[in-house]
């Protein structure tokens, strides 16, 4: 249970906190703001994986209720998508801005946060689920 929050909690400070403020500070260009972003998220991609899989095994190992197992799959799943479909995409446009290029505004961003979005509700009805289990 623990281990959904955790997870829940780094995503909601880094993706909806973080990422968005951290454009508006004095003096962070695009480019800046890139560079930064990339760090993080490499790190908060990195930390997920390793809770995402605590989280596999807890769940493996404890035989909770298909109710529960549903949506912290569903988190995983997203993660997964996040990390091999939009990822890939965004990283591209980033290394081209880093570049100092001036390529098109990708979709794959609305994408990200998107799937963000479904992580985070995932996320908590499952952390939900498991506290009234």
């Amino acid at each position: 249970m623990a281990l959904t929050f955790a997870w829940l909690g780094m995503v909601l400070a880094i993706s909806f906190v973080e990422a968005p403020l951290k454009f508006r500070a004095p003096g962070v260009t695009l480019r800046i703001g890139l560079g930064i972003g990339r760090l993080v998220f490499r790190a908060l991609n990195a930390i997920e994986l390793v809770l995402a899989a605590a989280l596999l095994a807890a769940l493996a190992t404890g035989g909770p209720a298909a109710r529960v197992i549903v949506p912290l799959a569903t988190a995983v799943a997203v993660l997964i998508a996040q990390l091999l479909l939009v990822r890939p995409r965004l990283t591209v446009r980033s290394d081209a801005v880093l570049a100092g290029q001036d390529p098109p505004r990708s979709h794959a961003h609305h994408a990200y946060v998107i799937l963000e979005t479904i992580k985070v509700a995932a996320l908590l009805v499952g952390g939900i689920l498991l506290l009234a289990s």
